[in-house]
């Protein structure tokens, strides 16, 4: 569904200096499929969501999507229009095709079915992130990306949250990548894990985490998760 090939992406510093920030980045994402990128800050993880968006054209390589091509993406800030309500936030994003019919059980599942008239600044952080994720798959998308979109919430609401991604993405199931921080976080819903080293960045490992998700157990979590710690803190 997705390939990736990033020679290099470099930027121009202050003080008149390249930056490095990725070279010789490859990977696929396959059709259908649930990657998760794990890899140390500042390494080039946004930037390269950048460059596969299309918001970054200033790069060596090469992106291919296949078919349509319909992207949706989840930030780390949900973005979403203040003088707009929940229900409008997810209504500009509706392909003409869908009817507004068709996306109700969308928002029972994200538990958003009595929020639609309420405005972003009346959501708590949390509720305000499923109204993105009720907005991304509002799109049908062929591929969604994912930049952190849990980060800086408390265990208990990224675990909720958790869940409710992968509830809905198996009831609704498109391509997806999604980068992250965390390591048991990436175990928990990634088909694969991809490693990336330090800037400028590339892969230097892609584990699959065969274990069906409804097996993976604490226990077989942390068994997954020592190995990847094991894996990016080895010598290259």
């Amino acid at each position: 569904m997705l390939d990736v090939c990033i020679d290099q992406k470099s930027f121009d510093t202050a003080n008149g200096e390249v930056l490095k920030a990725i070279e010789g980045l490859q990977f696929q994402v396959p059709a259908g499929s649930f990657t998760c990128v794990v890899g140390p800050s500042g390494c080039g993880k946004t930037s390269t969501l950048r460059v596969i968006l299309g918001l970054d054209t200033d790069y060596q390589g090469t992106v291919s999507i296949a078919g349509r091509g319909r992207v949706a993406a989840v930030f780390q800030e949900p973005r979403l229009l203040p003088w707009r309500t929940v229900e409008q936030n997810v209504l500009l994003c509706l392909p003409v095709e869908v009817g507004e019919s068709q996306i109700q059980d969308l928002y029972q599942e994200l538990g958003l079915q009595d929020l639609l008239q309420f405005y972003p600044t009346e959501l708590s952080l949390g509720l305000a992130r499923r109204v993105a994720l009720a907005r991304a798959f509002a799109l049908e998308p062929e591929l969604l990306i994912l930049d952190e979109p849990f980060v800086s919430l408390d265990d208990d609401t990224a675990g909720r949250l958790r869940k409710l991604l992968m509830a809905v993405w198996c009831a609704r199931p498109t391509t997806a990548l999604m980068v992250t921080h965390n390591l048991r976080e990436a175990v928990e819903l990634a088909d694969n894990v991809l490693l990336l080293s330090e800037r400028p960045t590339r892969v230097v490992a892609d584990v699959d985490i065969s274990t069906p998700r409804e097996e993976r157990s604490d226990a077989v979590i942390s068994n997954y998760v020592r190995q990847l710690d094991d894996l990016r803190h080895a010598p290259l």
